[in-house]
């Protein structure tokens, strides 16, 4: 059996690559479900899209639960412009053959930690921070069934890639990511300083493409949709992937380094909401409260999606 998970994410084109990699790794990661949360695009097209890539990868044994529809005290920031309409890039749209579940993710979340062993499943959140500082608010005590949160997001040396220095899933819900930063759990961030040493070259999109399952097609067309993007750079250096590398980490380690860290989310001001106070210097009122990746190989996270991708041997 692996890693047990809870996946929570906004899908969103690297969301979904995401997904198609931890779907693939079936005898690596154990998910207990997928939820979702209103982030790149709205809250019914992100549960939407869950689906749509649960399907491609196969895995409808994986349930999906829709979640929070607005950030916890803002209005939305949407952010179909990276995503395309559908939040899925240029992927053909048709309906999912199973849509979510009727459960809300929140009570999801809640009920399946609740029911687990101390410190035994792993939450990695892609997307705003909304569902799982929802349910940390409403039982606290579910901390006791999580081994770690694993996120994406934040910024420090890198800047940010929605304001000078906000990340756009902590500027989505900037409340949300201080109560998770602050409650105490485990926390492993992986921001933009990390994931902008991971980028989609032509030849790790040409890589995965190759590997021509139903799944890697997929991926493919989702990097390539990141890549056509002006605000991602030449084409030639390749966007960044950001939503993957939570991921790809639990599945080997060694491809990133970090530094424990304290982080604040700035929630008040204008001019800087959402900004990550990554502080590294230790004192007694700043626990250190996240491990910070400071650093990421670009190819071995490429190496883990290809591989992980080749496992699906389903043609399209």
């Amino acid at each position: 059996m692996g890693r047990r998970l809870i996946i929570d994410c906004d899908p969103g084109v690297d969301d979904a690559v995401m997904l198609l990699l931890a779907c693939a790794a079936r005898d690596a990661l154990d998910i207990a479900g997928i939820t979702t949360v209103a982030g790149n695009v709205g809250a019914a097209l992100t549960a939407r899209n869950a689906c749509i890539v649960r399907g491609i990868a196969a895995r409808e044994d994986i349930p999906v639960f829709a979640g929070c529809t607005r950030p916890l005290r803002r209005a939305p920031v949407e952010a179909g412009h990276f995503h395309g309409e559908s939040g899925l890039g240029d992927l053909p749209i048709s309906a999912p053959r199973h849509g979510p579940e009727p459960r809300h993710a929140v009570d999801f979340i809640v009920a399946t930690l609740l029911a687990a062993a101390p410190a035994s499943v792993t939450l990695v959140a892609t997307g705003p921070l909304t569902n799982v500082a929802t349910a940390l608010a409403r039982e606290p005590v579910i901390r006791r069934g999580l081994r770690e949160i694993a996120l994406m997001g934040g910024a420090r040396s890198e800047g940010g890639n929605i304001t000078a220095s906000s990340e756009y899933n902590i500027h989505a819900d900037p409340d949300a990511a201080q109560a998770v930063f602050g409650s105490g759990c485990t926390v492993v961030a992986f921001g933009l300083d990390a994931t902008h040493q991971v980028r989609a070259t032509p030849a790790r999109v040409d890589a995965v493409r190759a590997v021509g399952s139903r799944a890697a097609l997929a991926a493919a067309e989702l990097l390539e949709f990141s890549n056509a993007l002006p605000a991602n750079g030449p084409r030639a250096q390749g966007a960044p992937l950001h939503d993957p590398c939570p991921i790809v980490w639990l599945l080997r380690p060694e491809a990133f380094r970090f530094r424990p860290c304290h982080v604040d989310v700035e929630t008040a001001s204008p001019l800087t909401l959402g900004h990550t106070a990554v502080e590294f210097r230790a004192a007694p009122q700043r626990p250190q409260n996240v491990l910070w990746a400071v650093a990421a190989d670009g190819d071995a996270v490429f190496d883990v999606l290809t591989a992980s991708l080749a496992q699906d041997s389903r043609r399209p």
